[in-house]
């Protein structure tokens, strides 16, 4: 279970700008992450290796924790993500993600949004 401590490092942590980063040290070697209704994506270096992925494409990323929520081991996070690609594209992602935690580390993760209100 998450201390308020912990979960605020890690919202600390995303909103610096190092997700790849924030995966590798808040998430299990086994977790895994799934948008909306896709198939979950498993595997802390599979989910690592997809975020650096995504980042190379971008020029700029900007992070907002809104609000979060700590239930034992359930925590709700609302974020606020833009991201500015290389060509000047931005996207705005209005989303809430939902995560079991192991101890202080991040098991399974969903998030959800409406892919099309994403602003691009």
């Amino acid at each position: 279970m998450p201390s308020r401590a912990r979960l605020d490092e890690f919202i600390a942590f995303v909103e610096s700008g190092d997700h790849a980063g924030a995966i590798e040290r808040y998430y299990t070697e086994d977790s895994s992450m799934q948008e909306n209704a896709a198939p979950p994506r498993a595997g802390r270096d599979l989910l690592v290796a997809h975020e650096r992925g995504v980042l190379a494409l971008m020029s700029h990323v900007y992070s907002k924790a809104m609000s979060s929520v700590v239930e034992g081991d359930h925590v709700a996070i609302h974020w606020i993500f833009e991201m500015t690609d290389k060509t000047g594209k931005l996207r705005r992602f209005d989303e809430v993600a939902l995560q079991e935690w192991r101890g202080d580390r991040i098991f399974r993760e969903r998030f959800f949004y409406d892919p099309t209100k994403v602003v691009t």
